[in-house]
Formats: C-alpha cells, structure tokens, sequence
C-alpha cells in the first residue's frame, strides 16, 4: 500500500549505478520518458531480489522530490499484472458437487 505522499508507477530499469541505485525510466501514462535515481527497497534487499537493466519495476516516488525513489516491486519477466487470463472466464459460475445446498 502506498502512502499518502507517495506514487507508485512502473518503469523499467535503464542503468546501474553503485550502491544498489539504478537509473529508472517511467513507463507509465502522464510520466513516461522520466528519469528516476532509485534505490532499492529494505525488503528487496533482505531477500537478496536482484534487480538487472531492462527489468520492469515498481517505484514509489515522493510527491515532494520527483527525481528519487525507491525500487519496491520487481516484475517477473513477460507477465502483464493488469490483464486477465483468458482461460478464466468470470461470467460462469461453476457449482462443485455436494455445495448446491449451501447457496
């Protein structure tokens, strides 16, 4: 959950720079083509995620400061989080056998 002086957007990773920074281009609508100086998240660290050019990333940027931010979510590798497989179909409902009585 994002604080209420933070926005979270995604970019993808455009370099590497020491000390666990990265150069991060936004990617999404209303702040594509910006440029973040980004660090890693506490949590990221501790569970030793590594973060590679060209990964797609999560980063909450403060309201205040537009130009840092902090690496807090690493996308898996081709995995669109916003769309719906299409083997799962919501508009069917199926009734396993033995719960018809509990609807």
């Amino acid at each position: 959950m994002v604080k209420a002086d933070k926005i979270a957007v995604e970019g993808v990773v455009k370099e590497a720079l020491p000390n666990a920074t990265f150069k991060v281009e936004l990617t999404q609508e209303g702040y594509q083509g910006h440029l973040v100086n980004a660090y890693l998240s506490g949590k990221m660290r501790m569970n030793y995620i590594k973060v590679l050019e060209g990964d797609r990333v999560t980063v909450e940027i403060s309201i205040y400061d537009l130009n840092r931010g902090i690496i807090t979510f690493r996308h898996k590798p081709g995995e669109d989080h916003k769309t719906i497989p299409e083997e799962i179909n919501l508009d069917k409902t199926e009734v396993l056998p033995g719960t018809k009585d509990l609807l």
